[in-house]
């Protein structure tokens, strides 16, 4: 197999020469809020040795393509490392805030969910401080 091909692995992740993947949740919670029309959403490592991984891959180009179809005019990454932890600020997300939208749920906490979806490639090494079913 190439180091770029992907098969199924144990534990729900798939395995690649880089080692496995897997969604976003298995490596990190998310906390959310939102004002008016924009959302923010932390994304907080389970353990410190997953954090580089996440900081390496979960960039706010990735974020703006992720929420594509929301259409955000911008997003921001702030990354604070001592809580080993990001935070991302998405304007215009909201269809004019909760208040105005026709949307049944768009709050910030429903958009987590899509951004904890995301795929993370980590070493094998790695597996041990993942949570979640697998």
């Amino acid at each position: 197999m190439t180091s770029g091909a992907v098969r199924a692995g144990a534990a729900g992740a798939t395995t690649s020469g880089a080692g496995i993947v897997v969604p976003l949740r298995r490596a990190a919670h998310g906390r959310t809020g939102d004002k008016g029309n924009r959302s923010n959403i932390s994304v907080i490592a389970w353990h410190p040795a997953l954090f580089a991984s996440i900081v390496e891959q979960i960039t706010p180009e990735v974020v703006a393509r992720r929420f594509a179809h929301r259409q955000p005019t911008h997003v921001a990454r702030y990354v604070l490392p001592r809580l080993h932890a990001m935070n991302f600020v998405l304007d215009d997300v909201l269809d004019g805030g909760v208040n105005d939208s026709l949307n049944l749920d768009s709050h910030g906490k429903s958009l987590a969910f899509l951004l904890l979806d995301l795929p993370l490639a980590l070493p094998e090494s790695l597996a041990a401080h993942l949570r979640g079913p697998g």
